[in-house]
């Protein structure tokens, strides 16, 4: 027996699955703080999945132990689980679209739920992150993906959306990804009526997620900023309407499996350029481009979690970033510029990596081919 077929046997086969994707190297209490709020918020933990990405030189044990201590179901593979998983589905060949230790392995995440139809979607949680007792952190994100109604919806001038506007007057912040050059516009709330959500963006209180430079400004040489979130900074969801780009963090999201095609974690740190830290960032520049084809819609807010970030170095934050932060200006742009016309989201996230791959910008171009076999590998698989 193959171990893809060995894999799919330890899943039931139930179609309001949801599958939980955290890449993680340190913390396998995360998956029992998240189970512990499933159960004490009546949510079926029978309909939780979780995969945990980790690395080779990481004991699984530790993981394996939370699942089973937690009553969970679950898989925990290291790089060379996952390289074996692609060998035998016979796609080593577009095993280097994913990086190697680096955050941006959660597109490993994508492609698994693309192969598996028994999941309804998929949720980021990142290791760093803690659910809020008081929220139901996986019914709010069932919630948000079945919501259809009338919404606030937020723009601004620039065409972005903080998603920290609501509290902005109290900190004046702007998330990691948010272009420079779009800052200091006013904010515009309006009405919008949405009939389908396929992306949920749960935020956070603690330590707010932004850039190396935002961080040496409000913060210290450890990734920790001065300024700190709490549940009062936010009051309910806000849609971001069609036209308007937002930042998207992937360490408290659910997403659709239809947005697979659009939702590539573009590869970081394990790059010629050693940029780093874009990956969920321009992923939700692509898929906002495409949601917005489609007439569907994104959600943000809650469920909120708790971001206790880990400390790491500012600057080699900054190092990682640096590099992609002129081309963070203008890949929006680029992404905006695309011709999509009618079509499937295969359709437009194919004419999206093409707009790329013809980038000025050497690491845009770069992410554009990637992109391009990334389109070539859902479609080859759906």
């Amino acid at each position: 027996m193959g171990r893809e077929s060995a894999l799919a046997e330890t899943i039931i086969v139930v179609n309001d699955k949801i599958l939980v994707v955290i890449p993680s190297v340190r913390n396998p209490a995360v998956i029992s703080d998240y189970s512990r709020n499933a159960t004490y918020h009546r949510f079926p933990l029978s309909r939780l999945f979780f995969v945990v990405l980790t690395e080779d030189h990481v004991e699984k044990s530790g993981y394996q132990n939370a699942l089973r201590d937690s009553g969970a179901e679950g898989l925990v593979l290291n790089q060379t689980d996952r390289d074996q998983m692609l060998a035998d589905l016979h796609l080593s060949s577009f095993s280097d679209l994913i990086p190697r230790r680096s955050h941006a392995e959660t597109s490993f995440g994508v492609l698994y739920l693309h192969l598996h139809p028994e999941f309804a979607f998929g949720i980021f949680i990142d290791d760093d992150t803690a659910p809020l007792p008081a929220i139901d952190y996986f019914g709010g994100h069932v919630r948000n993906l079945d919501f259809r109604g009338s919404v606030t919806a937020v723009r601004s001038e620039s065409r972005w959306t903080n998603v920290l506007w609501q509290s902005f007057p109290r900190h004046g912040l702007y998330p990691r990804g948010y272009p420079y050059a779009a800052m200091k516009t006013a904010h515009i709330q309006e009405t919008e009526a949405i009939d389908r959500v396929v992306l949920s963006q749960g935020l956070w209180t603690n330590i707010p997620d932004l850039d190396a430079v935002r961080i040496l400004m409000d913060g210290d040489l450890h990734g920790q900023s001065r300024t700190r979130l709490t549940v009062e900074d936010y009051q309910g969801n806000f849609s971001v309407p069609h036209g308007c780009f937002t930042t998207v963090c992937s360490m408290n999201l659910a997403f659709a499996r239809e947005l697979a095609p659009a939702f590539y974690q573009f590869k970081m740190d394990d790059n010629p350029w050693a940029v780093g830290r874009f990956d969920d960032i321009w992923a939700g520049v692509v898929a906002k481009k495409v949601i917005d084809q489609q007439g569907w819609a994104i959600l943000n807010g809650n469920p909120l979690c708790q971001h206790n970030k880990a400390e790491r170095s500012t600057f080699r934050d900054l190092k990682a970033e640096a590099n992609g932060l002129e081309a963070n200006e203008w890949l929006w742009m680029e992404v905006d510029g695309a011709p999509l016309g009618d079509g499937s989201v295969m359709d437009h996230s194919q004419r999206i990596a093409e707009q790329l791959s013809r980038s000025r910008f050497e690491f845009l171009a770069y992410s554009g081919q990637l992109m391009t076999r990334w389109v070539e590998l859902i479609r080859r698989t759906a």
